[in-house]
């Protein structure tokens, strides 16, 4: 897995959608939650990303 690219998770979400790749909700817990950013070839994962959900939930309402 490789590393965030930057310290905001919902920036590093928009430009992974961006170009094309997933993600999906692995874990939600205690108001945290953990991403998997997927390829979009295959699914196979390339990174997590961890961030309160509110933020999440927050971003989520925006996208809809």
């Amino acid at each position: 897995m490789t590393e965030p690219t930057t310290d905001d998770p919902i920036e590093a979400l928009r430009r992974w959608t961006t170009f094309g790749g997933t993600w999906e909700v692995v874990h939600r817990w205690a108001g945290l939650a953990t991403l998997s950013l997927r390829r979009c070839d295959g699914g196979e994962e390339v990174q997590r990303l961890f961030l309160d959900a509110a933020t999440l939930d927050a971003f989520l309402e925006a996208s809809t």
